[in-house]
């Protein structure tokens, strides 16, 4: 029996998901999350979890960070992405960041389903309309994402925020933490990076296409 996690904030989707994988893949187990915190509670539970379908924006993820983050706490776990977009480039930047397959929300239910079964198999898997286009076998992007994984969350919307030129004052008033916080996780972060300047932290972040947190 498989065991599957569907981990997306918005539950109509995750009942139309899990309505058509009781339909088509029977005696699946199938568990539900809504937020980061909830699916990394959910990870550390289930040591024998056969996939888990992330959701790229959902409340904690972070764009990029939450599948970098669960791949750094659990490495073993297969993960897909499952997203609202679906531009080649961000495609291409999730696989390079380890995950197993990258699934757009408009795909038909049986088309998911075969997806599902592919991974479970341990094979990866794309949308043929965009599977051509794709460039998962950037090193130097992995080696980087790699690196951006040992960020806090804290640490990678700090990271998220310089690519954005705003000052550590600017920041701070996004956040709502100190300036001298900001201090702090700037030069946690450049040592994280191993970098030494806020422009190699930025260049990094524009080669990674982190977006800011909303």
């Amino acid at each position: 029996m498989s065991v599957i996690l569907i981990a997306d904030d918005h539950p109509l989707y995750r009942d139309a998901l899990r309505i058509s994988l009781d339909a088509r893949l029977p005696g699946t187990h199938i568990l539900e999350t809504a937020d980061m915190q909830s699916t990394l509670k959910q990870l550390k539970e289930t040591p024998d979890l056969d996939l888990l379908l992330l959701d790229l924006h959902m409340p904690g993820s972070d764009d990029l960070f939450g599948l970098l983050h669960i791949r750094k706490l659990h490495p073993e776990v297969p993960v897909a992405v499952v997203s609202g977009l679906e531009q080649v480039e961000i495609v291409s930047k999730v696989m390079n960041a380890g995950a197993m397959g990258f699934i757009p929300k408009i795909t038909p239910a049986a088309e998911v389903v075969d997806a599902i079964n592919q991974m479970l198999q341990g094979e990866t898997w794309l949308p043929e309309r965009v599977a051509g286009q794709v460039d998962d076998n950037d090193d130097e992007f992995s080696a980087l994402a790699d690196k951006v994984a040992t960020l806090t969350p804290s640490q990678y919307k700090v990271l998220c925020l310089l690519r954005d030129g705003l000052l550590n004052k600017q920041i701070g008033y996004q956040l709502g933490i100190a300036e001298k916080t900001v201090k702090t996780h700037v030069t946690s972060v450049l040592r994280k990076l191993e970098i030494t300047n806020r422009t190699q932290a930025v260049l990094i972040a524009n080669q990674l296409k982190l977006q800011a947190p909303q």
